[in-house]
């Protein structure tokens, strides 16, 4: 038997998400999910090609329990050709790359850097290695669409020796999901040159302007702590007002660094339980001031950036909104494009408000600027990724 399928995994630090895909015709064969990992009762979902969903709660007490549940839903793993994955950074590696140990000793030591996203993914993927040695993982680094930034949307204001010697400079993250959207967008214009904005806004936002289908530049910074205030994550911060709270304050690093990474963003912000978009319509709905703040801070900063990326690339020719937020919020679509006629884009009002998860054109037909929802599609790109390193000669 030649196995011929790829398993996609998402790694949350509480949740493993998969697609299976028959390669190369791309086609889905299953997909599901299992969430509240390591708890008493977890909660899973799966979708068969051909069946109905099923859904349940089940004892998931680490990754390995997961993966096991797959590999029994799924009938086995013996056809699967490789597991690919979407890890997050790696200290002084990018692309798409064998999930070998030496790569997960880089992705390591940078856990400093990534304290949410680079354990689990870690853990999961030498989960994999010990219960199916043979079996190949690879993952398409989210810093890898943007390899090729200029030089002067990389480096920072610091000592040359900071981004030399310790490599401090801006990244760029959500890789897949951006690639995606521009790359489909390319396809629905009909022409891959052009300059697009890519909205990628959920749960952990961020901007992306793309050039004749290269990034050129991201709302990221180094870390996925910074850019758009995230659900619960900081967004962009004086970094002296840490330094503040740590040494004059009394609070101390760690104190600090847990408020930045689980309290703060659209949650702190609001000073609601969640940071999801849902609660904070619902608290606005029921008169709540520091919600209505926090969604307007939000809005805010994703235009401050489509702005910049305006003047960087002298316009647009189309400005997409994708995942989560950017695919189902028609209320902060409106708002994002409000009174951008100084540069001729003008949103259907109607076709916005009709639009929920699907792809559209959402803006006036004399528009300057194309605006399309796009919904992100991560795990085909990790899937074509991997099926394309398994087709390359090893060293």
């Amino acid at each position: 038997m030649n196995p011929n399928q790829i398993l996609v995994a998402n790694i949350g630090s509480t949740s493993f998400k998969f697609s299976l895909f028959e390669m190369p015709s791309e086609r889905l064969l299953a997909k599901g999910g299992m969430d509240r990992i390591g708890s008493a009762e977890s909660t899973y979902k799966l979708k068969l090609e051909g069946q109905p969903e099923q859904k349940g709660t089940a004892s998931f007490p680490d990754y390995a329990a997961a993966i096991a549940f797959v590999e029994k839903a799924l009938g086995g793993f013996s056809h699967l050709a490789a597991v690919g994955f979407k890890p997050v950074m790696a200290k002084g590696i990018s692309g798409t790359q064998l999930l070998d140990e030496p790569v997960l000793c880089a992705m390591e030591e940078i856990n400093t850097l990534l304290p949410a996203h680079n354990p689990p993914y870690v853990a999961a993927v030498r989960s994999f290695h010990r219960s199916h040695p043979e079996l190949k993982c690879i993952g398409t680094f989210e810093t890898a669409f943007y390899d090729d930034l200029p030089a002067h949307n990389k480096r920072y204001p610091v000592p040359l020796e900071w981004e030399t010697k310790y490599g401090i400079r801006r990244y760029g993250f959500h890789g897949a999901s951006h690639r995606y959207v521009t790359q489909r967008c390319a396809q629905l214009r009909g022409t891959e040159a052009g300059r697009l904005i890519s909205c990628h806004l959920g749960g952990s936002s961020s901007i992306a302007a793309v050039v004749n289908g290269k990034a050129i530049n991201s709302s990221w910074g180094m870390t996925p702590q910074s850019g758009l205030p995230q659900n619960n994550r900081v967004g962009d911060i004086d970094v002296f007002a840490i330094i503040y709270l740590a040494r004059n304050l009394g609070l101390g690093i760690d104190a600090v660094e847990a408020a930045l990474t689980k309290e703060s963003g659209l949650q702190g912000m609001s000073g609601l339980p969640s940071g999801d978009m849902r609660d904070l319509y619902d608290a606005i709905a029921k008169g709540s001031e520091n919600a209505k703040i926090a969604l307007d801070i939000y809005a805010a900063s994703i235009r401050k950036y489509i702005g910049q990326f305006l003047l960087e690339m002298n316009g647009a020719d189309a400005l997409i909104f994708t995942a989560g937020i950017g695919e189902n919020e028609a209320d902060l679509r409106e708002k994002v494009c409000a009174n951008l006629d100084f540069c001729g884009l003008k949103l259907d009002l109607e076709a916005n408000r009709a639009v929920r998860a699907t792809e559209a054109v959402i803006s006036t037909p004399d528009s300057k600027i194309e605006v399309r929802v796009i919904p992100t599609n991560e795990e085909i790109i990790i899937a074509r990724n991997a099926w394309q390193k398994l087709s390359q000669p090893t060293a």
